[in-house]
This record gives C-alpha cells, structure tokens and sequence, in this order.
C-alpha cells in the first residue's frame, strides 16, 4: 500500500542531497571544531560554510547568526534573554494570541514568575494581526515584539515588514517565529526590520534537532546555555555538525527557486 504524506507544515522529509552534504561530517570530518587539529579544521569549515549559506537565505551577517537544537530554543533564547537584559527599562511584551506554544508558554512564565506584563493581541476572521494592533499596543515600558511570521496551523502571513518599521521606529525590539516562513517565503531581514529571528530545519526538508538565531549585530543576549565559549560564548556545547551542514544545504536548495518551492509546499 502506498502511503500519502500530508503534514510537511509538521515536518518534512530531509532531501536526499542534504543527507550527501551530511555524511562526511559523520564519518571523516567528524572532529570537534573548537579543537585545534586538522579534523576539527575541517569541521570548523563545514560549520562556516553552513553560517555563510544562512546568512545569505536571509540577507544578514554570518556572524550574526547562532546555531541552536530547535525553534523552540532559539524563541525562548530571546524572549528569556530580552527580558533579562532589558527588565529594567521595561516588563512589557507584546505577541498574539495565536503563537506557537514556544512563545505563549515561555511568556506565561515570564508574567508568572518575573512579573512580566504580556499583551496577547487577538486576530481577525483570517488569523491576522495588524501592524495598526501592534503600535497602539506599544506603551513605554515595552521592551519586545514577538510576532510569528507565518501561522503553524492556519497559514496566515502576519504583515512583517510593517511591524518591524512601527518596532524600530519606537524603539522596540522585535522578534518574529519564522519557523513556518523560512524555505518558503522570501525573507530579507535588512529590509524588513527584524532584530530576532527564529527557525528550524527540519521545516524546510533538512534534518531535526538543529535551529537558528538570528541575532542582529550591535544586540547581546545573556547565554542561554553556560559551559563552553561555543556559538561565540552564546550557545555552549559542542555543535551539532552534521546536522547544521544539512541545515545549511537545505536552506541553500529551499531558496535558491521559491516559487517551486512554494509549489512542493
């Protein structure tokens, strides 16, 4: 019996180019990158590599994107570490009623054990959040945004670019859940005013366990995991090289022809 697949917004299956990019890092470049050998230079350039291909899928810097083990680490890395650092100028969040659990339960435990105030914006008939809502919801002690970019359930696009303009205009940090969005959509966040950004590869047919963070340069996050200088001190523990040579791979393939991504998808 054949089986039909009907949940890749869930996951998808990793491209069999992407599983080629990743077996040599199993098995003949499989050194520690922080080491100071040849094997781990070798890791060190898949790992650069992988860094590089990001970037450009989302028009940043290389040395402004963190690898991670999920989205969901890399959303509750930056709502924990803004709240943090900023707690001070303010404990006021802004984000919608209809983020992943990612986000509502890491805001739920910031209100319930911080004292954060969390403004949850409802959505329309068509699960859309206006840029309108989000700037009459800013208030002086608002220190962040988080606005998914694409609906995990729905599919709803929220209006990006014009939240990040009203967000850096005040003086808001902002951070957008592009799990759904990133390999699908065309995202550039230079133009589109992101300061955080959240993704996942195994959305976008690379492997699971593996995520990133965009950081936007001149931003500092408190490190998420301590014990190691990995990740430029932000993200300890050995990196997972396999699985973010294949994230890059897959990032790479997913954007270089939306439009029959978009097709597949």
């Amino acid at each position: 019996m054949k089986r039909i697949y009907l949940d890749n917004a869930a996951t998808t299956a990793v491209r069999q180019e992407v599983v080629e990019a990743m077996l040599p890092y199993f098995t003949e470049y499989f050194g520690n990158p922080s080491s100071l050998h040849a094997f781990a230079r070798d890791a060190r350039t898949g790992l650069d590599r992988a860094r590089e291909q990001v970037a450009k899928a989302l028009n940043v810097l290389p040395e402004e994107i963190i690898f991670t083990g999920s989205g969901t680490e890399s959303d509750n890395t930056v709502l924990r570490g803004v709240a943090a650092r900023y707690a001070k100028k303010g404990k006021h969040i802004i984000t919608t009623a209809v983020e992943h659990h990612a986000i509502l339960h890491t805001t739920e435990m910031l209100a319930k054990e911080f004292g954060f105030e969390i403004t949850y914006l409802p959505v329309d008939e068509f699960g859309m959040v206006s840029a309108r809502q989000v700037e009459e919801a800013i208030r002086e002690d608002t220190i962040l945004a988080s606005i998914m970019y694409a609906n995990n359930e729905v599919g709803t696009i929220m209006p990006i670019p014009q939240i990040g303009a009203i967000c850096r205009e005040r003086g808001v940090l902002f951070h957008t859940d592009a799990v759904q969005a990133v390999g699908h959509l065309p995202i550039d966040v230079q133009a589109q005013k992101i300061d955080f950004l959240s993704l996942s590869a195994h959305k976008f047919h690379g492997p699971k366990g593996v995520g990133v963070l965009y950081v936007r340069k001149g931003l500092r996050l408190p490190p998420f995991i301590y014990g190691g200088a990995q990740e430029k001190t932000q993200r300890a523990g050995t990196e997972n090289v396999p699985g973010i040579v294949g994230l890059g791979k897959a990032i790479e393939l997913a954007t270089a022809d939306l439009s029959k991504t978009n097709e597949r998808s």
